[in-house]
């Protein structure tokens, strides 16, 4: 594992740059610090460097997704290292996911916001695209305020108090940091997001139609985002309201932007047949990870047992599949024969549950690449070495025009969404809920909306029956929301930590399900497939164990 010395300290990372086709730059390499800062498309591709550093979660952990680290979803293969966060072996000498590119991020940064001065550009002024690049350089500064911000939030979110780096670094300097406590990073982060999104900073759209920037709509969510955790019980044990009062106003500076929609579930291309290539069509797209790589990678690592060069890897849990409701709004419930007997179908093979589970999960029944998939016992899908354990695959994000013929291998971009309006919706809904109640706003507070109103414009746009407002559990409506529309999309990990139910035998009880098929009907069975293993400690990640040799400083974070 490398430290985060060699992140923080690597002499001028940006002057041996690696390829920049992220964002579809030129690479350059080899430059002197003046050389970097004194051109266009060498500044240019120094934040394009600094974008690379955004994360993806198609494979983040060799190959699984965060989700199997949950009860949302269980990886196939028991020997991937995604295993370690319920099986017990997770420590500061078995890390997962630790997140430590982030540091190298944060060190580019730094390096540029130091360096960088658009003066230089001046002496091009005679140059026919001089008006152009000084309107793109002069976002620059702001744009990399915000990656920095971001990566900040990625290291907080696993391990609470970080050292919270906004400049460079000596190696002496370095080796003695000390950390700073969670809601002061999240300060600064509000800080910086409020800054960058303030008259003159970052744009609402890409300047003259350039895409996969940031944009005002970003930095505002992230502050959302951030300002959410920090109210969540993890961060908030004495649930103090005006933290939550913090996080509902942070959500609606992104709705009363009135720039994004939700989409009807049918129309929305981030439901589109052609998966995680499309997203970017969205009109509820805030800011993705684009990818300029053509691959079939997902779909090989995800797709059923039984089709060519298939794996079966992040396979659904029926703890997920149980928090879908019945199509007229009702939660599944297993005591209910009516439910039980149409799983997923009724006897003219239509669609009994939210339309959101069909988008998300292969069922027994789903079509795949024209075939059905058959996942009870002795299907064609269930039989194999590798078969899915839960009875369910992976559907969201993949793409069944993408061949994995060797001999006409057809593959595909996949682009992967860090914010999108809904998440900001359910975040109102949240924050609102804990703040004033389900059905009461504050408009002179910039809070008109009701959190019900918000959750209701979520289940509406998949074609769900609105919450009523005399609605019990109201809590529990808005996480299992959370749950259905953003599976997937890397919460549910860090979900179940910030609202402490990690511990919960709801959420360590691991299910999958055993369909036994008798002529044209099936007998259903859920079965437990595991019991997470716990603690306490692990609602926050242990410091990499050689890091704490580096720099004894940074200390433990308490029970590793």
């Amino acid at each position: 594992m490398r430290n985060i010395k060699n992140y923080l300290i690597a002499a001028f990372a940006l002057l041996s740059l690696d390829s920049c086709d992220y964002l579809d730059y030129d690479e350059t390499s080899g430059k002197t610090t003046d050389e970097v800062f004194s051109y266009f498309n060498n500044i240019n591709s120094s934040v394009a460097h600094i974008y690379s550093f955004l994360p993806t979660d198609f494979g983040r952990v060799n190959q699984a997704m965060m989700e199997s680290g949950t009860d949302n979803s269980i990886y196939t293969w028991e020997n991937n290292s995604i295993t370690y966060f319920t099986n017990g072996v997770w420590s500061p000498l078995k890390c997962v996911d630790s997140g430590w590119e982030f540091w190298e991020g944060i060190r580019c940064a730094n390096l540029f916001l130091e360096n960088f001065d658009i003066k230089e550009l001046e002496r091009f002024q005679y140059n026919e695209d001089y008006d152009e690049i000084i309107e793109k350089a002069s976002k620059f500064t702001f744009e990399v305020r915000f990656l920095r911000a971001f990566y900040l939030f990625e290291l907080a979110k696993r391990y609470g108090d970080i050292p919270l780096i906004t400049r460079t670094y000596t190696q002496e300097e370095i080796n003695a940091v000390k950390k700073s406590s969670f809601s002061e990073v999240i300060n600064f982060i509000e800080k910086e997001c409020t800054d960058i999104t303030a008259e003159g900073g970052l744009p609402e759209e890409g300047l003259r139609g350039e895409t996969g920037r940031v944009t005002k709509g970003a930095a505002l969510a992230l502050k959302s985002r951030a300002l959410l955790y920090a109210a969540s019980e993890l961060y908030n044990p004495k649930h103090d309201l005006n933290k939550w009062k913090a996080a509902a106003k942070a959500a609606y500076e992104v709705i009363k932007m009135n720039k994004y929609q939700l989409q009807n579930i049918s129309s929305d291309p981030l439901y589109s047949d052609l998966g995680g290539n499309e997203i970017f069509k969205s009109k509820q797209l805030i800011f993705e990870r684009r990818s300029t790589e053509l691959s079939n990678s997902f779909e090989s690592r995800n797709e059923p047992m039984g089709y060519e060069g298939a794996q079966g890897g992040n396979t659904p849990t029926q703890n997920l599949v149980d928090a879908y409701e019945m199509k007229d709004g009702t939660p599944f419930d297993w005591n209910n024969p009516e439910h039980v007997a149409n799983m997923y179908y009724d006897s003219n093979h239509e669609e009994t549950r939210d339309p959101r589970l069909y988008k998300n999960i292969l069922v027994n029944g789903s079509t795949w690449q024209k075939q059905t998939i058959e996942t009870f016992e002795g299907g064609k899908n269930k039989v194999l070495d590798g078969s899915t354990r839960t009875g369910y695959y992976l559907r969201k994000y993949m793409n069944p025009s993408v061949s994995l013929d060797p001999d006409k291998p057809n593959k595909l971009h996949h682009h992967y969404i860090l914010f999108r309006y809904a998440e900001i919706l359910l975040n109102y809904a949240e924050a609102m809920n804990e703040w004033k109640g389900k059905n009461v706003s504050a408009p002179d507070e910039g809070c008109p909306m009701t959190a019900l109103e918000a959750i209701n414009k979520v289940r509406i746009s998949a074609n769900m029956k609105a919450i009523d407002e005399n609605e019990s559990y109201f809590t529990d409506r808005v996480r299992n929301e959370r749950r259905v529309e953003l599976a997937f999309e890397g919460h549910r990990f860090y979900d179940i930590r910030r609202w402490k139910i990690a511990s919960s035998e709801n959420v360590r009880n691991i299910y999958g399900i055993r369909i036994i098929k008798n002529n044209s009907s099936y007998r259903y069975e859920k079965v437990l497939l595991q019991h997470s293993h716990w603690e306490d400690k692990m609602y926050l990640f242990p410091y990499p164990q050689n890091e704490i040799y580096l720099n004894p400083n940074l200390g433990q974070n308490p029970g590793w």
